[in-house]
């Protein structure tokens, strides 16, 4: 399998819909309109305000790659965007240099001194979208919130709302295949939720079981679309190289399949 196979597959996948961006307003950001969204705050109104999450390509690809990078340590980055209605899209993502480990990771102050660096120089060249979230990685343990992933987005949401958290497993996650993620928001504290299962089975290993059961309840999962633009497609392709090429260097398993298939050609 080659690289823009591979790629193809990876759109398939995750079903990511190539837009317009000439005839589609997600690609546009009005400033005042979302200044006016933040003054009026339907969220605050309606606990399950917010119940949809669309991502960018080019965003999806970049947590994947930090994501994989982390190896078995959990990795955190913010993430860009904006609101529409009850749908928060994320347009861009950036790592923040943190240090993580097998089971936590959190923002330290030279990643919010990095933050605002960041910031600042995107805004320069014309990037005007706001923080809307935060993402990090569980490494083999699927994509829900620990105790210490409840209380960050709690405060997030508390200071500066809208926020949403985003999970990722990188070992979970095929390389040409499906992205195993999660978008999450947490209900406000002492808010009892309703008595439902989970939205989706997944596989918890038992370390872990005991952290999902507790908090589990003090959270809800967004519904998550991905999509891409024609004017995506050359960055797109520069992001896929270096994640395939990562990729194919990661996983010895791929890299005997991919000689095998080469050779038999």
């Amino acid at each position: 399998m080659d690289s823009e196979i591979a790629r193809t597959n990876f759109e398939f996948s995750n079903n990511i819909v190539t837009i317009d961006p000439a005839q589609d307003q997600i690609y546009r950001y009005n400033n005042d309109e979302q200044v006016q969204i933040n003054q009026e705050k339907p969220w605050t109104k309606d606990i399950h305000y917010f119940t949809k999450v669309k991502i960018s390509a080019v965003a999806l690809i970049k947590m994947v790659m930090h994501a994989r990078s982390g190896g078995n340590i959990e990795v955190m980055g913010l993430m860009q965007g904006k609101i529409d209605g009850n749908t928060m899209i994320i347009m861009d993502a950036f790592a923040l240099p943190v240090e993580g480990t097998e089971t936590r990771v959190n923002a330290q102050s030279e990643a919010n001194e990095y933050m605002v660096q960041y910031l600042t120089t995107i805004r320069q060249v014309g990037r005007l979208e706001n923080i809307v979230g935060w993402y990090h990685s569980h490494p083999g343990y699927g994509c829900w919130l620990s105790g210490i992933d409840v209380h960050t987005q709690m405060t997030n949401q508390q200071y500066q709302d809208p926020f949403v958290a985003v999970v990722i497993d990188p070992n979970r996650t095929i390389s040409a295949g499906k992205v195993e993620i999660g978008a999450f928001r947490t209900y406000p504290a002492g808010y009892k939720a309703p008595d439902e299962g989970p939205s989706e089975y997944q596989t918890i290993p038992l370390s872990k079981i005991e952290d999902f059961g507790v908090h589990c309840k003090q959270y809800y999962q967004l519904e998550i679309s991905h999509f891409k633009s024609t004017l995506d497609i050359h960055l797109l392709e520069l992001l896929w190289n270096k994640y395939w090429v990562n990729t194919l260097s990661q996983s010895p398993l791929i890299t005997v399949l991919i000689r095998v298939y080469t050779y038999l050609l």
